[in-house]
């Protein structure tokens, strides 16, 4: 049997290999189906307050500012796991997602499949976009 080791968070995000933005690539999974949702970028303090709260935060490179999901959408994703890759350049986060996941409104963001001479659009929005950016949550 194998032992178990363990270290430090601190450390081990002080290993991180953040680019030269600080950032990280964050791939967010379905904790039960395996299903991935989407990528997006973590900073060091995203990762420290999704670990303390649970709820995934990201970093908006657009906005330059906290992206916690559903925060304005009520998409919320909730943490179950999270795992740091063999190299410790990108992090998988096991998520239970609530409602869609995609800024189109979709599950996911993984929607567009490429065949050899042509890409397939295999699903549907699940929300309205322009609703999903106009519910009450936004107001908060």
């Amino acid at each position: 049997m194998t032992e178990v080791k363990r270290q430090a968070m601190s450390e081990v995000l002080d290993k991180l290999k953040y680019n030269e933005a600080g950032l990280v690539p964050a791939i967010a999974q379905q904790f039960d189906t395996g299903e991935v949702l989407m990528m997006a970028w973590m900073n060091r303090a995203a990762i420290e307050e999704t670990l303390e709260t649970r709820r995934v935060c990201y970093w908006s490179r657009s906005r330059q500012s906290f992206w916690r999901k559903g925060e304005t959408s009520g998409q919320v994703q909730m943490l179950k796991d999270l795992r740091f890759d063999c190299d410790l350049d990108t992090v998988l986060l096991l998520v239970d997602q609530q409602g869609a996941a995609c800024h189109t409104g979709r599950r996911h963001c993984f929607f567009y499949h490429a065949n050899a001479d042509e890409v397939v659009i295999d699903s549907e929005p699940l929300v309205d976009p322009a609703k999903l950016y106009a519910s009450p949550q936004r107001k908060k």
